[in-house]
């Protein structure tokens, strides 16, 4: 396809070559006398720190300042932070961390979220939470991994998940949202954690900006909404969780090798305020194996998630949907909720190794993932339609204690492209 076809793509390719040329003459600068793992921090500790006798903590702290802009938010603007620590010390593979994220637009919309991974005492406690204050928009297509009928007429470009360029075929929504979801997980056996958990998705002062009842222009949330009896302005879920928890991962930041796998099956009854009582399933799988014992950081990564309704009815915006997973990391390349259904699977593949062959500093990674979702209204079933996107990034070890690393990464989906400025790992 002639390259002019597209040139906000080629202009943004453009960018984000330009930055990786460079991180990666920065980053192999570094590498003159050293053989094993080093980051940024070491590199100044030797200039800075190491003169001021200043002792090194068993904490990291990574602050990114954050910058995008939309049609439907206009210039978005922000930080997000991370910090993580180990509970005992550095050969303890327990690492705990808490991460946040604050934007604000100049149209008055904000997102405020904290996400937490904690591990107390003594390492037998797992404490997973996701908390989100949103007063945003997001763009939504409908349910099935077909949606829309027909192609998207734009190619759409999108930065860390939120669309920035218009496409005639979405259906934006503005809403509150209140997101609180936190599970206790104990453990019973060799990394086995059993808990409970309680998840509140509140939604308010909904607003279908496409919806002309007069012009007969009904929307997917419209539609669905009067089907399944949930009111078009406000409708909460809201219940509490059955959870099981494997953990054999040697870094809960950016792992080597090990597992982890997540089951959780959410009962959301009218007595706790849901709008109708339903049942939610999750089913999450990661898997790491490390490809060299010279260079653990060779590694090849698998995520998997399945997510669909149980039983009952769930509101449109509580349904699976890509980009819903804690740290809104599923489907790079395309925006959060593009694909949304009464079921999702999704899958993904990443390679990861390190690029600047001394210090070690700067690492690569490429990656795809596959998504399919259904629409039971329409008789779409999971596997009917696929959906798929690929990419690469770089990475540049921030704290190698706790392997945190700041990365960009640039996807490609079916006429969608994806910058994402990353603190860790996507998974």
């Amino acid at each position: 396809m002639p390259t002019s076809e597209h040139p906000g793509r080629n202009d943004a390719i453009r960018i984000i070559l330009l930055v990786l040329f460079l991180m990666t003459n920065s980053a192999i600068s570094f590498a003159q006398d050293a053989d094993d793992q080093q980051d940024i921090k070491e590199i100044f500790r030797h200039k800075i720190i190491d003169t001021l006798k200043v002792k090194a903590k068993k904490t990291s702290v990574l602050v990114v300042p954050v910058i995008t802009s939309s049609p439907a938010t206009g210039v978005s603007f922000g930080a997000a932070a991370q910090i993580s620590w180990y509970t005992k010390n550095e050969d303890d593979v327990r690492l705990s961390s808490i991460s946040s994220n604050f934007l604000y637009t100049t149209k008055g919309q904000t997102l405020l979220f904290v996400k937490s991974n904690l591990y107390t005492m003594k390492n037998k406690l797992f404490l997973s939470g996701d908390a989100r204050l949103y007063f945003f928009s997001e763009d939504t297509y409908g349910l099935g991994t077909n949606a829309p009928e027909g192609a998207v007429a734009n190619n759409i470009f999108g930065l860390n998940g939120y669309t920035i360029s218009n496409d005639s075929l979405t259906q934006p929504l503005t809403f509150d949202y209140v997101k609180f979801h936190q599970t206790a997980s104990y453990e019973v056996g060799e990394n086995i954690f059993l808990g409970i958990g309680y998840h509140l998705d509140q939604y308010n002062k909904i607003r279908d900006l496409r919806l002309n009842e007069s012009n007969n222009y009904l929307t997917s949330h419209y539609l669905y909404s009067n089907k399944y009896g949930f009111r078009q302005d406000q409708y909460t879920a809201s219940g509490v969780s059955a959870n099981i928890v494997y953990d054999s991962r040697d870094n809960a930041v950016n792992a080597y090798k090990g597992w982890f796998a997540n089951g959780n099956l959410r009962f959301n009854p009218t007595q706790l305020g849901s709008s109708k009582e339903s049942v939610l399933a999750l089913m999450e799988v990661r898997h790491f194996r490390s490809l060299s014992r010279t260079q653990p950081r060779k590694v090849l990564a698998f995520w998997g998630i399945a997510n669909w309704v149980v039983s009952g009815d769930v509101p449109y915006l509580v349904l699976p949907a890509l980009g819903y997973d804690q740290r809104a990391r599923s489907g790079r390349g395309y925006a959060a909720g593009r694909f949304r259904g009464q079921s999702m699977l999704y899958g993904e593949a990443e390679y990861r190794f390190p690029i600047s062959p001394k210090t070690k500093i700067l690492g690569g990674v490429l990656f795809a993932n596959l998504t399919t979702t259904s629409n039971k209204d329409t008789q779409v079933k999971l596997f009917d339609y696929l959906r798929g996107s690929y990419g690469g990034g770089v990475r540049v070890m921030i704290d190698k204690r706790t392997r945190t690393n700041l990365g960009l990464d640039i996807a490609f989906g079916k006429q969608a492209t994806g910058v994402y400025i990353v603190a860790t790992e996507a998974f």
